[in-house]
């Protein structure tokens, strides 16, 4: 019987540990195309819809801090608040039936509304505008925000 070749050996483990490592990458590799894939088929709408409108809130709260909140500088962030709740029901179809769901987004579109026909000249005023937005976004969050 004859001694395997300790040469033969060594070429042998650094053949495997080349194919593991070559595994490894293909692997990882195929699962960022595979969730790549899986991530193109989600709807991005109603998340961006959110972040639009979280935009849109956070400018009105840094002219609050900023002490510039005269007409001028929130009426066209509520006029883009309000659009963009024309846009709830169409952001979420599974919803759109719910009559809570219904209920709340014409609040929303209720106080922003309230708010353009009588804007807010103080910061004072702008602050309690906010507070009603802000009740009628976490109402909705509250009940169906998964």
């Amino acid at each position: 019987m004859s001694t395997p070749d300790p040469a033969t050996q060594k070429s042998n483990a650094g053949r495997y540990l080349f194919l593991l490592i070559l595994g490894l990458v293909v692997g990882v590799i195929a699962t960022v195309m595979a969730l790549r894939a899986l991530e193109a088929r989600k709807d991005h709408f109603p998340g961006a819809l959110m972040e639009v409108q979280g935009w849109h809130m956070g400018q009105l709260k840094s002219a609050m801090e900023q002490n510039r909140c005269s007409a001028s500088d929130v009426v066209p962030h509520l006029q883009a608040l309000r659009m963009t709740a024309n846009d709830l029901e169409p952001a979420f179809p599974d919803l759109r039936d719910d009559e809570r769901f219904k209920t709340a987004a014409a609040a929303m579109r209720g106080a922003v509304d309230k708010a353009i026909n009588a804007p807010p000249l103080s910061c004072e005023s702008l602050a309690g505008t906010m507070k009603a937005v802000g009740d009628t976004c976490k109402g909705c969050h509250r009940d169906f925000k998964n």
